[in-house]
């Protein structure tokens, strides 16, 4: 293959289906692991604020210093990115995020690259939300996308140094990659037998006299109480953050996979009702026979493309994300995609 300098950059509709910011966080990881440069225009046009926002633009600057990678359009509130990736030759990384941009969604750029990487990778990230309305929740990432990914042969850690809300922020965390020596596949075929229930229900110390953590668990454990036998457990946690505000992630353990679900709490909405909305959101994953949840799916997606052998998993519906990586991904690696009756088979070329 040419060197990626010399290479004419593949060329990627920011607008194109789902048009948001996981175009540009994917196609950018893909370009740095298949050192392959790209150009994005339109970014996130299909947004009410398009453009890069401070996450985006902090986690293409993170993945950039990642790979020494040259740039044009690296910029807040950039529509069009010129990107051409280099080595992986840094082993810490500080990232910083000035607003309560989504922390999840700043790893979701750097995670499958460190994995190729070589070599052991740290990254600290202050500041950002830990938790958001439109972005996965950190402890997600740890109990469903996370525990999945080992099962590819991959191996991480994140710590959550402190939780950060919306509007303010203000996380500090610290994720950890060894170098993967070959991804495997996965044959998600059946949920297998439910083994057990688990969530954590968080808020703010300022809630702790309203038992918010705790409302929205014993809400979200009585209607799943009502539809399964097995064992549930839902912890509560209250922490320090400079903004106030609560969330619960559920989680159901099965044979053969994860499936998650959460809730963020918001102003003037009750925590019962919390609680109620994560359960009844799981309950419908669990219910579909789904062995990817509609979250874990796109981001599960790209780890198979990489892998040895070929995968199959099945989903709830194809979400918007989903079919839109199915697109980028296929402009960077010789994969396809078979669908039939909600199970994704991916095919290795």
């Amino acid at each position: 293959m040419q060197p990626a300098e010399q290479a004419k950059p593949i060329e990627i509709n920011g607008s194109h289906l789902e048009g948001g910011g996981s175009i540009l966080r994917l196609a950018t990881a893909l370009s740095t692991i298949t050192q392959k440069p790209i150009r994005i225009e339109n970014i996130r046009a299909g947004r009410c604020n398009p453009g890069m926002q401070e996450q985006h633009l902090q986690s293409v600057k993170a993945l950039a210093r990642l790979c020494n990678a040259e740039t044009k359009g690296l910029v807040l509130g950039s529509k069009e990115l010129e990107f051409t990736p280099g080595k992986i030759t840094k082993k810490q990384l500080r990232v910083e995020i000035k607003t309560a941009g989504s922390i999840a969604l700043v790893l979701q750029t750097l995670m499958l690259p460190c994995f190729l990487a070589g070599h052991n990778i740290q990254i600290r990230i202050i500041g950002g939300g830990s938790f958001g309305k439109w972005s996965p929740n950190l402890h997600y990432l740890q109990e469903v996308l996370f525990p999945t990914l080992r099962k590819l042969g991959l191996e991480m850690q994140l710590k959550i140094i402190k939780h950060g809300i919306y509007p303010e922020g203000g996380a500090d965390v610290i994720f950890k990659t060894k170098p993967c020596k070959g991804i495997l596949d996965i044959n998600l075929e059946e949920q297998g037998k439910l083994k057990s229930i688990r969530g954590i229900s968080i808020a703010s110390n300022e809630l702790k006299s309203s038992r918010v953590a705790e409302r929205q668990a014993e809400s979200a454990a009585r209607i799943l109480g009502k539809k399964y036998l097995c064992k549930i457990k839902i912890e509560t946690e209250y922490i320090t953050s400079k903004s106030i505000g609560s969330s619960i992630i559920l989680w159901a353990e099965f044979d053969n996979c994860i499936l998650g679900w959460d809730a963020l709490g918001e102003k003037n909405k009750y925590s019962e009702k919390v609680g109620e909305e994560a359960a009844l959101g799981l309950i419908n994953q669990i219910s579909s026979g789904a062995t990817a949840d509609e979250y874990l799916s796109d981001q599960l997606l790209p780890f198979l493309c990489l892998a040895k052998h070929p995968s199959k998993f099945k989903v709830d519906k194809i979400s918007g994300h989903l079919e839109t990586n199915m697109w980028l991904i296929k402009k960077f690696l010789d994969v396809d995609f078979k669908i039939e009756r909600k199970a994704i088979s991916v095919i290795l070329q």
